[in-house]
């Protein structure tokens, strides 16, 4: 039978190479001169770190604007409020991957709601849907990619 997956992953190669960017794009910049203010990423989490609240701002629109530059979904962010400790400035950003079980029901619930001719099953952190025709799983992708959907989707795995 013809099926495919759901899944919701963040390239963490192109992740990496969007920090070191904005690290050197913010030791080059005038208005960082002078100030300890950096980003480190470890595993799904990266970490920003300045004097002042403002600065931090500025941080987060750099490493938006580089994530977004190397085709990756900002959606996939979980970005955490700053957290002030002495004279520095903390922030965490957290990657999110897979889907979570909340998530996996809710993409169930709405393709049981269409009443569409499949079946879909929560496999770890993927939805596995199945169908005995490509155009029901088409018109599943479709009606996916249409809805409002707080985390990016990708859908692989698609065999006849």
């Amino acid at each position: 039978m013809p099926s495919f997956d759901v899944v919701s992953e963040v390239d963490l190669v192109e992740v990496n190479n969007a920090v070191d960017q904005a690290n050197r794009e913010i030791g080059t910049r005038f208005d960082f001169k002078g100030v300890n203010a950096k980003i480190e990423r470890n595993d799904s989490e990266i970490t920003m770190t300045a004097d002042a609240d403002f600065q931090l701002r500025q941080m987060q629109d750099i490493l938006e604007s580089k994530l977004i530059k190397r085709s990756v979904d900002i959606r996939s962010l979980d970005i955490e409020e700053p957290v002030a400790s002495g004279k520095v400035v903390h922030q965490k950003i957290v990657v999110r991957q897979g889907i979570d079980s909340d998530l996996a029901r809710k993409i169930v619930k709405m393709i049981k709601d269409q009443k569409m001719k499949v079946q879909a099953a929560i496999q770890g952190e993927k939805v596995r849907v199945t169908g005995k025709k490509r155009d029901d799983l088409q018109q599943t992708i479709a009606m996916l990619k249409a809805s409002s959907i707080e985390q990016p989707l990708q859908y692989e795995n698609f065999r006849d």
